[in-house]
């Protein structure tokens, strides 16, 4: 690939999850403390990914294989998601909040996929390339972190102003896309579509294949703990005394960033299948050193659980992008991303970020919470994941192009 065209990709990337890290990681500790909002109020805001997530392969099926190119769609939605985002900084009450953030997660989550279509459109093995080029985006949510770590919002409690920054990326975003490499409808529009290419029936066709099938079942589930962390890792890390939450946690994109570029090589020495597993265990382990950490003597536990969150993403979530891409056909592959993201942003995550809040809200104490006893549920949940994994996908075997 051309250097100008790898940068657009990167920088496409850096961008999109430069938006999202820039309000979502620390939207709980906002809610707590603009509005004094409830774990099941934290839960509310949250799941509006899931929900679009679950709306995304619909908008990808109907819109982007077949009508209109993925980037000029990629760009009206960031160009919307702009005027979204700085209309959420003005809510001065959790009911004026909850409706256009729910809103502009209806838009956001499909870009995930949009973004994705377009780089593996330029991408002749995307096993090899979409690693190097995916990174960017862990750059782009480590770029997040540190302004917000650095201009203290978390501690002045002003973190309204996460919003402004994110809507002036997400329209600066949505005019950039317009000139990212051209990722054409890949049905004729000219034909019209029958009700099983709505439906995206095609793209559901791949759990037919076992191995497809257990993976597919396996996002679900792990989505449920990984819920934990998007929603109350931050909230966690400020009721504890962390100083400076926000940048400690940047430690996770870090640890992506590195873990991203040597997911080829474990790939090729150890295949997908493994590189899936070590993602699942990493959960589980993340989360019992949250539950035994400290910021006294034991504060390199969750240090070293934050650390974890490349293996934990990469491992499973990157990798299972590209064993998506390698399973869907040729005519379906912005619609199989898009069926992806709904089990795991989608149908997991909506289900663990409800389980989640109601949770957090039964180990409520007058200083904040027993987080001892939270983290350890979606620990044991992990684990009990990981052994079905073991169990039932043993004899999936994935052959990919040579790295």
């Amino acid at each position: 690939m051309k250097f100008q065209k790898r940068f657009q990709l990167s920088f496409l990337f850096f961008l999109e999850f430069f938006i999202w890290g820039g309000w979502f990681v620390t939207m709980g500790t906002f809610l707590s403390q603009q509005f004094n909002a409830s774990g099941s109020q934290l839960a509310q805001a949250y799941e509006t990914q899931s929900i679009g997530a679950i709306i995304a392969p619909f908008v990808i099926g109907l819109i982007a294989d077949r009508y209109f190119a993925a980037q000029k769609i990629l760009g009206i939605l960031h160009l919307i998601g702009a005027a979204l985002l700085f209309t959420v900084s003005k809510a001065e009450s959790f009911a004026s909040f909850y409706p256009y953030i729910f809103i502009y997660m209806l838009l956001y989550m499909p870009t995930l996929a949009l973004a994705n279509a377009v780089a593996f459109n330029q991408m002749k093995d995307p096993s090899k390339e979409f690693a190097s080029i995916r990174v960017l985006g862990s750059v782009g949510w480590i770029v997040a972190g540190v302004t917000i770590g650095t201009l203290a919002w978390e501690g002045a409690q002003t973190l309204k102003y996460t919003f402004y920054m994110a809507s002036g990326a997400s329209a600066f975003l949505g005019i950039y896309s317009f000139f990212l490499p051209n990722t054409p409808p890949r049905l004729g529009s000219g034909k019209k579509p029958s009700l099983r290419e709505i439906l995206g029936l095609d793209a559901l066709a791949m759990l037919k294949d076992r191995g497809f099938l257990f993976f597919f079942i396996a996002s679900i589930l792990i989505c449920i703990p990984l819920a934990f962390y998007y929603q109350h890792a931050n909230q966690f890390l400020n009721e504890v005394g962390m100083q400076a939450a926000a940048s400690k946690m940047i430690l996770g994109q870090i640890s992506e960033v590195l873990f991203l570029l040597l997911l080829p090589l474990f790939i090729k020495r150890y295949g997908i299948k493994n590189a899936l597993i070590v993602g699942i265990l990493a959960w589980g382990v993340r989360y019992l050193l949250f539950a035994f950490g400290d910021t006294g003597t034991q504060t390199w536990m969750l240090l070293f659980g934050i650390l974890l969150h490349g293996i934990c993403y990469d491992f499973f979530f990157v990798s299972g992008q590209i064993y998506t891409d390698f399973k869907a056909g040729e005519t379906n592959k912005s619609t199989a991303q898009g069926l992806i993201t709904l089990a795991t942003y989608g149908v997991g995550m909506l289900i663990g970020f409800r389980f989640a809040g109601w949770l957090t809200d039964q180990y409520v104490t007058d200083t904040g919470h027993l987080w001892k006893e939270i983290w350890v549920q979606p620990a044991i949940f992990s684990f009990i994941v990981l052994t079905l994994f073991l169990i039932f996908f043993k004899n999936e075997t994935i052959k990919l192009k040579a790295l």
